[in-house]
C-alpha cells in the first residue's frame, strides 16, 4: 500500500512538473506573439514605404497578409479608419460624387466600372446599388472595415482618393476611387475630405 502511494505521490509530482512546463511553454509562446507582431508591423511599413506606388493587393501577396494589414500600415495622413456601423450612410453619400471608378478584385480576376451611385434598396443579405451606371449587390454583413486613402497611383504616380471597404477576412471587398488615372477635381477633393471627416473612427 505505501508503494501504491508514493508511485501515486511521484505520478503527482510529474503531473505537475509537466504542468509547470506546459504553463511556462504557454506563457513564453504569449510573450513571443507580440514580438512576432510587431516585427511583421514593421515589415510591412518599411515595404510601404519603400514602394509608395504599388498596389497594396501585390504588397500584400508579397508579405503573405491581408490587404486590410497593408492598408494600415500607410502613414497617418495618407489613411483614415472609418465607422464601418456606418456603411449603409457612407455608401449613399457616394451618390452626390456622381461619377467614380469602382474596382472589385479576387484572386483570378479584377474588374473596374466608372459609374454613378444610387438606386438602393436592401433585399435579405444584399444592399443593393442600381443605376443606368453601376449594378452591385454588396453582402453588407460581411463588411468589416473601410478607409479613406489617398495614394500615389501605380500607373502614373498622380495621387488617387478612394474609399476602401474590407472583409471580415481582410480581402478588400470593394474600392471607390474618385479619380483614377487622372488629377482629382477641387469639388472632389473637398467632398472626399468631407466624407472622411464626418465618418471617422
Amino acid at each position: 500500500m505505501t508503494g501504491d502511494v508514493r508511485v501515486l505521490e511521484r505520478s503527482v509530482e510529474e503531473v505537475m512538473a509537466i504542468y509547470g512546463y506546459a504553463r511556462m511553454e504557454e506563457a513564453t509562446m504569449k510573450t513571443k506573439q507580440p514580438s512576432q507582431q510587431a516585427e511583421m508591423a514593421e515589415r510591412i511599413r518599411a515595404a510601404v514605404e519603400k514602394n509608395p506606388r504599388k498596389m497594396t493587393l501585390q504588397l500584400a501577396r508579397d508579405l503573405g497578409v491581408p490587404e486590410v494589414e497593408v492598408i494600415r500600415a500607410f502613414p497617418t495622413d495618407r489613411v483614415m479608419e472609418l465607422d464601418i456601423a456606418q456603411w449603409q450612410d457612407l455608401l449613399q453619400s457616394f451618390e452626390a460624387l456622381r461619377s467614380v471608378r469602382v474596382l472589385v478584385s479576387n484572386g483570378a480576376a479584377t474588374i473596374e466600372v466608372d459609374g454613378q451611385f444610387g438606386g438602393f434598396s436592401k433585399a435579405g443579405e444584399f444592399f443593393n446599388v442600381q443605376t443606368e451606371t453601376l449594378d452591385m449587390h454588396i453582402r453588407w454583413q460581411q463588411l468589416a472595415a473601410v478607409f479613406a486613402v489617398e495614394k500615389p497611383g501605380h500607373m502614373d504616380g498622380t495621387a488617387t482618393r478612394s474609399f476602401q471597404f474590407f472583409d471580415q477576412t481582410g480581402a478588400a471587398a470593394f474600392k471607390v476611387f474618385l479619380n483614377f488615372g487622372g488629377p482629382i477635381s477641387l469639388e472632389q477633393k473637398a467632398q472626399f475630405i468631407e466624407l472622411r471627416n464626418k465618418f471617422r473612427r
